[in-house]
């Protein structure tokens, strides 16, 4: 049994610590949450920084491993906690066992990391939290992005394989939140139809707000 509870330092608002909330509330697993608003600066400040040089959230803190970036969260919980007879109430194979299924992860990882980050997401930190980015250039990559999730979605329920990954998630948040970035999601009926089965998901929490 851990003696320990993990802890999180993450903002509310984000949809890349929204992405690890939802894998450790889908694990089961307990954990603190640390707030970090980095929309007022918090990340830069000094005690941040003790925490993560990088000054960025999310932050994963399980006994003695500390890790940074929400992929690497994800793909950590999976290895760790989402395998069955892993302890976790709802574990299960979160990530694929064989070489092509986890490669095939991974390219949905970048994806997030890509288009939907520098389209969707930033689009979104534009509007709602005043960044300086070009918001009709961000809106124009999220929905290259959003082409190419409709294009698996259309013939699958699941982005790899025949269940839920942390693929899923990892592209999920973003998507999620297009309202917010301006983008209509009225042209991807597929991608509308998968936001609804992760929302299904037993332990699936919603950002507060939404």
């Amino acid at each position: 049994m851990k003696s320990e509870i993990m802890r999180l330092y993450d903002f509310e608002f984000s949809g890349n610590c929204w992405k690890v909330r939802l894998l450790l509330d889908m694990l089961g697993l307990e954990y603190e949450r640390v707030p970090v608003d980095s929309s007022r600066g918090e990340t830069q400040q000094a005690a941040f920084k003790a925490v993560s040089g990088r000054g960025q959230i999310p932050v994963l803190e399980d006994g003695d491993v500390r890790l940074w970036d929400s992929q690497a969260i994800l793909f950590y919980l999976a290895r760790r906690y989402g395998r069955a007879g892993s302890g976790a109430p709802q574990a299960g194979a979160w990530l694929p066992e064989d070489a092509v299924g986890e490669a095939q992860v991974l390219q949905w990882l970048a994806l997030s990391e890509n288009e939907l980050l520098y389209g969707l997401a930033r689009a979104r930190a534009a509007l709602k939290f005043g960044r300086p980015f070009d918001v009709g250039a961000c809106q124009r990559e999220g929905r290259a992005g959003l082409d190419v999730l409709e294009a698996r979605l259309a013939g699958h329920d699941w982005l790899v394989g025949e269940r839920v990954t942390i693929a899923d998630l990892a592209c999920y948040t973003y998507v999620a939140l297009a309202h917010e970035a301006d983008v209509a999601l009225d042209d991807h009926p597929a991608v509308r139809a998968w936001l609804g089965r992760i929302a299904a998901l037993p332990g699936y929490r919603a950002m507060q707000g939404l």
